[in-house]
């Protein structure tokens, strides 16, 4: 008898945006979608933003009609199981904010290799931004001051991101001219959509915003990207 198949893990790169953005609500349904879950258990990991209060808010306030929602603070840690919070979860939401902090943190607690396990595991994995950034092996990051290339990342997509193009671009280029196999870059309410380690699919929420890949030279590609229509509000859609 053939066991079924297993999908592979998913992970939705956006280039800036997400939940803080009403006109970028597509993608969190996009996003929620993915789970194949009509009440998907979500949970938010803010450690870029130092847990602010405001940010976690406006999680809640966009996702807890739609999703069973929570949130990790590596800032101040309730009592109980950090590993069985992430791997209880269908959807894991990295926030952006500051890519550097994030790392040191989630490897200081262990929630780095916690996250992989999850994704492994089947959990949709979502970043904005810098929290994208963290999930690739390098991203083009302000988390020092200046843009500037950012190592050491998660790896669990090859190459580098680039959120915030426009801004962006120019760096992520250098970092491809001088070795680095591969880059992708979105815009504001773009996202790159991976199955595996694959890309499979770039969207956006609404007209415009572009999704591009970068290989050795180097050569710049604009990805065709699929328009996202969203649903009509069915309450705040953030802050």
């Amino acid at each position: 008898m053939t066991a079924p198949s297993r999908r592979p893990p998913r992970l939705l790169a956006l280039g800036g945006g997400g939940f803080t953005e009403p006109a970028a609500r597509a993608l969190d349904d996009f996003a929620l979608s993915l789970t194949e879950r009509e009440r998907p258990r979500a949970c938010l990991i803010p450690t870029a933003t130092g847990d602010a209060s405001a940010y976690v808010a406006a999680f809640y306030r966009t996702f807890a009609g739609r999703a069973q929602c929570s949130h990790v603070s590596l800032f101040s840690r309730e009592p109980g199981e950090l590993r069985d919070l992430v791997l209880g979860q269908d959807l894991l939401y990295v926030g952006g904010g500051n890519t550097a902090n994030l790392l040191a943190l989630w490897r200081l607690h262990g929630l780095d290799a916690i996250v992989r396990e999850a994704w492994e595991g089947g959990a949709v994995l979502v970043g904005v931004s810098a929290g994208a950034c963290a999930l690739f092996e390098a991203g083009v990051s302000a988390s020092f001051g200046p843009v500037a290339p950012l190592g050491g990342g998660l790896g669990l997509i090859a190459g580098a991101f680039c959120p915030h193009w426009s801004a962006r671009r120019p760096v992520l280029l250098e970092m491809v001219a001088g070795g680095v196999p591969c880059g992708y870059g979105a815009d504001e309410a773009a996202a790159l959509l991976f199955e595996g380690r694959e890309l499979t699919e770039a969207v956006a929420a609404g007209d415009g915003a572009g999704a591009y890949r970068v290989d050795p030279g180097p050569v710049e590609v604009a990805l065709e990207v699929r328009p996202l229509t969203a649903p009509e509000a069915s309450g705040p859609a953030g802050a």
